[in-house]
């Protein structure tokens, strides 16, 4: 009996020119965890928790330089954070309206950019505010706080009276003559006069009896100021050195009747 045809053989496969390499499946199969070995788990975790250790940082770094762009676009680029109300402190011979109006910063501007040193010189150009400082108040106010001049005397002026601070700067024009205040007669008030400041210099160094009888420091020229009391006295002051020694002579000679006493020369005091 003759062999028959080997199992699982097709023809051609026998041999020869004919035959073919068998057909290989491949299957991929997932390991169990316990088919890694202990000590391979350790050496992958520690090195998962290196990268993340080091990756941690520049997380960190990218998270807050994001929200650091977002706060600044959010208080410097839109109006959440912008000015709804300008506080005004300390005024009282300009109005708050004239503040606000010299700041000159928008509705809504945002708070932080605010330029406070210019904001603060446009307030201080009116002429009654000494010092201006501006500052924030988060979340929505700016607050500006004004120093006014201190009158220290009124000059008579076509009818009018300018009165002007101890360094002769003018912020303030009146019909009427202030209570309270000397008159001091010069020809062109300000701080950059010669005859304002000597006129100035005269009544600092005035004591409180002698201002008390004063009606007006006359400067008729440097080397010819003149006090004018009450009951129409006359002080003749030359000029406005010595005028501390000046203030104490005449101070000690009212008491006398004279319509006329002259202080020019302190040593040597001459009356009429």
């Amino acid at each position: 009996m003759s062999p028959g045809p080997a199992r699982g053989r097709t023809p051609g496969q026998d041999g020869g020119a004919g035959r073919r390499s068998p057909v290989r499946r491949w299957q991929l199969v997932r390991a169990g965890a316990d088919a890694v070995p202990p000590s391979t788990r350790r050496f992958m975790a520690r090195a998962r928790q290196r990268r993340m250790r080091a990756a941690l940082p520049w997380a960190l770094a990218a998270a807050v330089t994001a929200l650091a762009a977002l706060v600044a676009w959010t208080v410097l680029g839109t109006g959440l954070f912008g000015v709804r109300e300008v506080r005004v402190v300390g005024a009282r011979l300009v109005t708050a309206v004239e503040i606000r109006d010299a700041a000159a910063v928008p509705d809504d501007a945002p708070l932080a950019r605010v330029n406070l040193a210019a904001t603060a010189r446009r307030v201080g150009e009116l002429p009654p505010v000494a010092r201006a400082t501006v500052e924030r108040d988060w979340p929505a106010t700016l607050v500006i706080r004004v120093e006014e001049r201190v009158p220290v005397a009124a000059v008579p002026q076509g009818g009018r009276f300018a009165v002007v601070d101890a360094a002769g700067v003018v912020f303030q024009r009146l019909d009427r003559a202030p209570a309270g205040l000397p008159l001091v007669r010069v020809a062109r008030p300000g701080p950059d006069d010669p005859g304002t400041r000597a006129g100035l210099a005269v009544l600092a160094a005035l004591g409180e009896k002698l201002r008390a009888e004063l009606v007006s420091v006359d400067v008729a020229g440097l080397a010819r100021i003149t006090l004018l009391l009450r009951d129409d006295r006359q002080v003749f002051w030359g000029d406005a050195a010595r005028s501390a020694d000046k203030s104490a002579v005449a101070t000690a000679l009212l008491p006398r009747r004279a319509d006329r006493i002259d202080v020019s020369a302190p040593d040597v005091v001459t009356f009429q």
